[in-house]
């Protein structure tokens, strides 16, 4: 195929498509009514109608692939002067471009919302992750009708398209099997999805979807299961399907995997490579890193590594025995991202293999935001101590005597927070930090062999996740839409990238950019950056005030870190800056700002919908995959869990129902036919309560009773279980999960789906043998029968119309 398509250029750097294709500026693309003479018969010569021709895009379309890598910091890949080996990286990079100036807007949901729309995040409605959506036009998560997703802008054009891997779009409320589904993949422009929806997932027991039907893994962990692996099986296979079915139909693959995200998992064979790598610790690594960028010309000569700040211990600090567990911790993540670029190669050479990788357009974005500091200082074995403010649990010799078990099942692991300053070298802060490169600057690679005739260069331009939307547009030679569904659409507010494909010397079109998470603000313009840093990602300090945040100035055109504050030499720019960054935030919906933390977790402060209202909550028997938020909150109160269920002749084992997994939940079931309650406290203990005596044969209602003590978040309580309304057990739960069981984990009826919350389940041998006919949930209510009738029963069903 000829270099660069068809594609012609225009004064303005867009493209204009073929003189042959229909006008594409309203989608979908208005069916023409027939207006030629129709025959009284089909035979007659005249009955004679144009071929009925498949949509497809402009003539000259590439294929397109855009991968996406998360929580990754400019320094960790080798193709940006990392010490993780990324082969796949360096591999395109040298047949492509590396764009060092690469920007993401320093959090997860954010950064997808604007790739995948091309609109600034607080436009779509994304000024944080789904988890603490509020009312605000800014930050409700909503992606409202007006913002169309390039994904469904390119399959109303005639492109096959789907997504694969990580999903945290999706408003929480609208996570349940109920939906909706119109911001799911399948409701944004995905033909076909699958992968996890949420902000991270558990790699060995992942929550999965099918479009939006959940699915279970075909294999277990010990069987050599993992989800990078997984995904990439089924992206590869989508994609030798399309292309044998409709070769002529470019594709648009979205390829964004969980890794590296926490927990950081891998194969224990990846993370051994790096055995001894990192013992010299996290400021010595610094330094190797930023001496390899400059050599490989990533930074310029000029550069200067910006100091590690006070809340950041050096690794000189560090008690000697807790080194090890550090060192473990990175070269586990380190075998992670390796493992991820792996896989990458893998679809890369399947489409090579193919002979469409030519005329594939590959976005390679390592990192959705800088490196993740959510580890705490000392890391972790499991987040989910975080999660649940629990801490002093794991001492140092806790951390040493189980450091075996990270990146493996047993653990949700997460580094520390000084190794994440090192991945983000050579910037200042790291993930969730808005305001600095560190938590904004990703490297980025783009492939495209018969579109661009440069290979192995660097481009400096100022780029932003929202130019790659129309990017992908120009390149396939289509329009922004004005109109798609019948709503008139806000433009896209990205600049594409293709002017600079072929001119390293082009002048720089993305003048300005906002930057804006949790409070953190930053202006870039014309090669000037001002900045405010207003709270530390893994410090809770409430005190911190939006009016009582210092600003910071940078001329990034000579500083190219952000290491020379000149707010002091330059006051009348700060101020022109500031202002600047002020009507930004205005025209984008990034005010009213809002820094709030735990308000925002309470969804009736906050505004967004509750999807369970009132105090129970009725599951039919065969109900699976109810993502937290879907669920009644029975935490930190008193509640009851009751069921009906047929015992079968011989006894009944197994799942009546789970909430959680194996790193925090609660589980009522049958063992060896004897009625059975455990609570899962953050994997550090399991608490069991089971009947004195056997489960009897036919129908009869199971329930068990939390009695909490009170006090405050996180007691324990006392645990009563019940068949047919007699007391049949009683025991103990000495603490308790305050605020969440698990990001990832999920509530099944009759089965456990995911990691076992209790103990003694093997080979999917969670079934119920049984049959569970409902559940109910109560909280804070008093039964003193400790039974349901049908009447109240009825009664809730009624109330809840």
């Amino acid at each position: 195929m000829k270099k660069n398509g068809n594609r012609r250029q225009t004064g303005n750097g867009s493209s204009t498509p073929p003189s042959d294709t229909p006008q594409r500026e309203v989608l979908p693309i208005p069916d023409q009514p027939y207006q030629g003479v129709r025959p009284f018969s089909a035979r007659d010569p005249s009955a004679h109608f144009p071929p009925i021709k498949p949509l497809r895009p402009p003539t000259g379309a590439p294929n397109i692939l855009v991968v996406l890598l998360d929580d990754v910091g400019f320094g960790a890949s080798s193709a940006f002067g990392g010490v993780i080996h990324t082969p796949i990286a360096e591999r395109l990079a040298k047949g492509g471009l590396k764009y060092n100036r690469f920007h993401t807007t320093a959090l997860c949901s954010p950064t997808r919302a604007a790739l995948l729309t091309g609109r600034n995040h607080h436009t779509v409605g994304f000024g944080s992750i789904t988890e603490v959506a509020t009312s605000s036009p800014g930050y409700s998560c909503v992606r409202p009708n007006h913002c169309a997703p390039v994904a469904e802008i390119l399959k109303l054009n005639g492109y096959s398209t789907a997504q694969f891997g990580k999903c945290h779009e999706v408003p929480v409320w609208e996570t349940s099997p109920v939906g909706p589904f119109d911001r799911w993949p399948t409701g944004s422009g995905f033909e076909y999805f699958f992968g996890f929806v949420g902000g991270e997932t558990n790699q060995y027991y992942p929550a999965l979807y099918e479009n939006t039907t959940p699915v279970e893994p075909d294999r277990k962990p010990e069987e050599g299961y993992h989800f990078m692996a997984d995904m990439t099986e089924r992206a590869i296979g989508w994609v030798r399907q399309q292309k044998a079915l409709v070769p002529d139909k470019p594709f648009f693959m979205y390829f964004a995997p969980g890794a590296t995200h926490a927990p950081h998992h891998v194969p224990r064979e990846w993370a051994d490579k790096y055995k001894g790598r990192f013992d010299a610790g996290w400021d010595r690594l610094r330094e190797e890193i930023f001496a390899r960028q400059k050599k490989l010309g990533v930074i310029p000569k000029d550069c200067e590594l910006t100091p590690r700040h006070k809340e950041i211990p050096a690794w000189a600090e560090v008690p000697e025995k807790l080194k090890p567990v550090l060192a473990r911790q990175m070269e586990v993540y380190a075998g992670y991202l390796e493992y991820a670029d792996h896989h990458v190669g893998l679809l890369i050479d399947t489409l090579a293999d193919m002979g469409v990788l030519e005329d594939t357009l590959v976005y390679y974005i390592i990192g959705d935001n800088g490196a993740s500091a959510e580890g705490t200082l000392n890391g972790t074995l499991n987040e989910g101590f975080i999660f649940n403010n629990i801490f002093g649990v794991e001492t140092p010799e806790y951390l040493v005597e189980n450091m075996h078990k990270l990146g493996t099942p047993e653990a949700y692991n997460h580094y520390a927070v000084g190794w994440a300053h090192a991945m983000d070298t050579p910037y200042q802060w790291t993930k969730q930090v808005a305001s600095h490169f560190g938590g904004t600057r990703n490297g980025t690679i783009v492939h495209w062999p018969n579109g661009i005739e440069a290979r192995g260069e660097v481009r400096d331009h100022f780029s932003h996740v929202i130019d790659v939307g129309p990017t992908l547009l120009e390149a396939a030679h289509l329009p922004q839409p004005v109109m798609v569904h019948g709503v008139q659409q806000t433009p896209m507010h990205g600049v594409s990238m293709l002017y600079g494909f072929d001119d390293a010397k082009a002048p720089e079109r993305h003048e300005t950019q906002y930057f804006e998470m949790g409070g953190c603000r930053g202006i870039y313009h014309q090669g000037w950056t001002a900045v405010t840093m207003h709270r530390v990602p893994w410090v809770m300090d409430l005190s911190v005030t939006l009016e009582n945040d210092v600003w910071e100035l940078y001329d990034t055109s000579k500083d190219w870190s952000q290491a020379r504050n000149m707010a002091d030499t330059h006051p009348e720019k700060l101020k022109e800056l500031q202002q600047l960054f002020l009507i930004e935030a205005a025209k984008y919906y990034v005010l009213p700002l809002d820094d709030r933390t735990v308000e925002r977790f309470n969804s009736e402060r906050a505004g967004r919908p509750e999807l369970i209202q009132g105090d129970s909550q009725f599951l039919t028997g065969t109900m699976r995959r109810i993502s937290e938020n879907s669920m009644l909150n029975l935490k930190n109160k008193s509640h009851s869990v009751t069921a009906e269920v047929e015992i079968p002749e011989g006894g009944a084992h197994g799942v009546i129902i789970t909430q959680g997994g194996q790193f925090g939940g609660w589980c009522l079931y049958a063992n060896k036919n004897r009625l059975t309650y455990c609570y899962n406290y953050g994997g550090l203990r399991r608490y069991y309560v089971e009947a004195g005596s056997a489960l009897p044969a036919g129908t009869h209602q199971v329930r068990m009773e939390f009695k909490y003590d009170g006090g405050g978040v996180g007691k324990g309580g006392k645990v009563t279980l019940y068949v047919d309304g007699k007391k049949v057990g009683e025991g103990r739960v000495d603490a308790t999960l305050a605020n969440t069981y698990a990001l990832d984990e999920t509530t099944d009826v009759g089965l456990e789906m995911g990691s076992p919350v209790a103990e003694g389940f093997h080979n999917g041998d969670s079934k119920f043998n049984g049959r569970v006919k409902w559940v109910q949930l109560d909280k804070g209510k008093e039964d003193f029968d400790h039974f349901i009738s049908p009447e109240e029963r009825y009664r809730v069903a009624m109330a809840k119309q």
